[in-house]
């Protein structure tokens, strides 16, 4: 497979396009995670109501425990008690749910950010990237034999601009029936150079 153009100037910019993909992404990772950051301080409060209410229910629980010890009358004053750290493990949930729900819509903000981020450059860069590899790994793969040079001569003819075929020959497909060599050389030389492949 044939990553990269032997051009070395072409070479050059399709290094520095895959390394600033990954700068560009390795910059929205680092962006999406201090959203992520930034979001959760939002959760702190829904997590401090529920720690809170679960110590107080504990509390009550504890002190409803102590005051059902009374004789005769304990479990009439245990009551309340069991009513409030009821209160207090709902308020305690309610926080909980908050604060998860906060959790959710940080992990989703971040992961969307990131995903945009990175998207809006690799949606340009990898097409491109993935266009070359494959036409310069079919294209290495004719390059074995001398006889496959007619073929990328035969393309440059069908797809250069004639200012380019007209400074090889004043008769480039009349050169290339006849079999000419150094036409057919040049030409094929000319199509590789644009599929970043030289010879």
């Amino acid at each position: 497979m044939t990553w990269y153009s032997e051009i070395p100037a072409r070479r050059a910019r399709q290094i520095a396009g895959d390394l600033w993909l990954v700068a560009w992404s390795a910059l929205w990772i680092w962006v999406a995670f201090r959203l992520y950051d930034l979001v959760m301080n939002l959760a702190g409060p829904g997590q401090a109501i529920s720690d809170s209410a679960n110590d107080l229910a504990a509390q009550f629980d504890d002190a409803g425990g102590a005051v059902a010890q009374v004789p005769l009358i304990g479990d009439a004053l245990r009551s309340p008690f069991d009513g409030m750290g009821t209160a207090a493990i709902a308020i305690a949930d309610a926080g909980q749910t908050l604060a998860d729900a906060v959790g959710v819509l940080a992990r989703f903000l971040a992961i969307a950010l990131g995903v945009l981020g990175i998207a809006s450059w690799a949606m340009v860069w990898v097409p491109v990237r993935i266009a070359f590899i494959r036409r310069a790994t079919a294209a290495r793969r004719f390059l074995d034999a001398t006889e496959d040079l007619d073929l990328f001569a035969l393309r440059a003819m069908a797809r250069q601009p004639l200012h380019l075929l007209a400074r090889i020959s004043d008769d480039p497909a009349g050169a290339w029936r006849r079999g000419d060599r150094d036409v057919i050389s040049a030409l094929a030389s000319l199509e590789l150079r644009a599929e970043g492949l030289v010879r």
